[in-house]
């Protein structure tokens, strides 16, 4: 079958421009497009979507222009017939025709109409018309990177969001989707760098918004006919930050009016974070497109965190709050509670509460009072990590030191110590004890045990070292 003059024009456009850019990228942009007719040197192709559109003008239109030049001649130019989805109906999508160009009014909607941003624009958050300073940005001065301790389990979303800061809409972290379980420091790291951006660029226009907020403004709107004031507002923003987007599952229209949004702002290099309580791939009832979208840039995961990371958010929140409580009661409370920052920090609250009101003095007794309301089951087993942490303090030596090869006195005490601590204290098997002190055998565990019983037995201030050790475990049971 002989090709049409169209498809042979397009295709030989595609052999130039399959040259000029990266693979994935000609996949991704090119390969969906479908040449629609040729005529008076007009080349008329038809993309999938506005965005689509939108993001070949702004990221292609050169070498669009280029190819058609060379293959259809010095005048030619480029239409584009837009599929535009008719959710509402079971009719065939319809197209409408743009032409191509260097520069174009934003658009709000998927149909092409313009934002005029001289009409004065609804402010959701109560402030009328629409002037840049007027605009709360809705965001807690009290959440800050200087109260948000780094650890490994949040290490990449914190190390992005002062990235995103430095240069919002400007990176490869666009969106920048936070996500984790409750209580894990999401909304915190989410204010922290609103706050920072607003810090370091006074000119951002930066908005804070739940998504249930926004559904809420979104609603409203529509019963009151603002739905495009609505819409301007939102893609008048420099920074849209949405927290807990998993809301916005089951909400048709809600995550339609976002989607449009989402584009215009992605599409003008603007700054999209979000928080949600799963990862991407898992989020259900959600528009396969705004999922697409969600996964653009960069999703980073708030884990739980671990012992020292508990630890040095109870010391920042003491210094804060400028009080001091004793190393035992702070790690009591960082090992029994190890679930979210949220409940760490309540326990903290309700001892010093407990304390101030019944003028009680803040000691580990009083703290194993409180943690019994924080944990489900107060009889717990203590583990490998932390008793290898405190058989180190107490001698005063690095944890890598016990798991390595070393041979020196004084490490192969306190590993067998570790050791025989381990074997008494835990349900942990010869192997497995083994394997976390640096990958020794059965055996070794075995010596270790017998060797510690033997030295009890027949060297005082060994036997004195191992209560003083064996006293610092135990006050973290009850």
């Amino acid at each position: 079958m002989e090709r049409k003059a169209h498809e042979t024009a397009w295709q030989e456009c595609l052999d130039i421009i399959r040259d000029n850019v990266n693979p994935q990228s000609f996949k991704t942009w090119f390969e969906p497009i479908k040449p629609v007719k040729l005529s008076n040197k007009v080349l008329t192709i038809q993309v999938p979507s506005q965005f689509f559109y939108e993001w070949l003008e702004e990221h292609f239109v050169q070498i669009l222009q280029k190819s058609l030049k060379k293959v259809i001649g010095a005048n030619a130019k480029l239409e584009y017939s837009i599929i535009v989805e008719n959710q509402n109906s079971d009719n065939q999508p319809f197209t409408i025709n743009l032409p191509t160009g260097n520069s174009s009014k934003p658009v709000n909607n998927e149909l092409g109409m313009p934002i005029n941003l001289e009409t004065p624009i609804k402010n959701p958050f109560i402030i009328p018309g629409l002037k840049r300073m007027n605009i709360d940005s809705q965001l807690n001065p009290r959440y800050s990177f200087d109260n948000f301790v780094e650890g490994e389990c949040n290490k990449l979303a914190r190390s992005a969001g002062l990235a995103i800061a430095q240069k919002p809409g400007g990176t490869a972290f666009n969106p920048l989707m936070i996500f984790g379980g409750c209580g894990l420091g999401k909304t915190h790291l989410a204010h922290a760098i609103g706050n920072l951006i607003k810090q370091q660029h006074k000119q951002k226009v930066v908005v804070f918004v739940s998504a249930e907020k926004f559904i809420t403004q979104f609603i409203d709107s529509a019963r009151q006919g603002n739905n495009n004031q609505f819409v301007n507002f939102y893609q008048y923003l420099d920074v849209l930050i949405v927290d807990d987007v998993q809301f916005f599952a089951k909400k048709e229209r809600t995550q339609e009016v976002f989607f449009q949004i989402f584009n215009h702002l992605h599409q003008n290099g603007k700054q999209i974070i979000l928080t949600c309580d799963r990862p991407p791939k898992d989020l259900k009832n959600m528009d396969e497109r705004l999922l697409s979208r969600f996964k653009w840039g960069l999703s980073a995961d708030l884990g739980t965190p671990d012992f020292d990371t508990r630890v040095a958010i109870l010391e920042n929140k003491m210094y804060q709050d400028g009080i001091t409580l004793h190393k035992d009661v702070v790690e009591y409370l960082a090992h029994n509670i190890d679930t979210n920052i949220r409940e760490l920090e309540g326990a903290l609250i309700s001892l010093l509460a407990q304390g101030s009101l019944t003028r009680k003095h803040l000691d580990l007794n009083l703290a194993k009072q409180i943690v019994k309301n924080f944990v489900k089951n107060s009889t717990r087993e203590i583990s490998i990590d932390y008793i290898q942490k405190l058989v180190c303090d107490f001698y005063n030596i690095p944890v890598e030191a016990v798991k390595s090869k070393t041979r020196k006195r004084e490490i192969v005490q306190a590993r067998q110590i570790a050791m025989y601590f381990t074997k008494d204290l835990t349900k942990a098997s010869l192997k497995n004890i083994g394997i976390f002190f640096g990958g020794r055998d059965h055996s070794t565990v075995i010596h270790a045990c017998q060797t510690v019983n033997d030295l009890i037995e027949t060297d005082k201030k060994f036997r004195q070292d191992v209560e003083e050790i064996e006293k610092r475990i135990k006050i973290n049971t009850f």
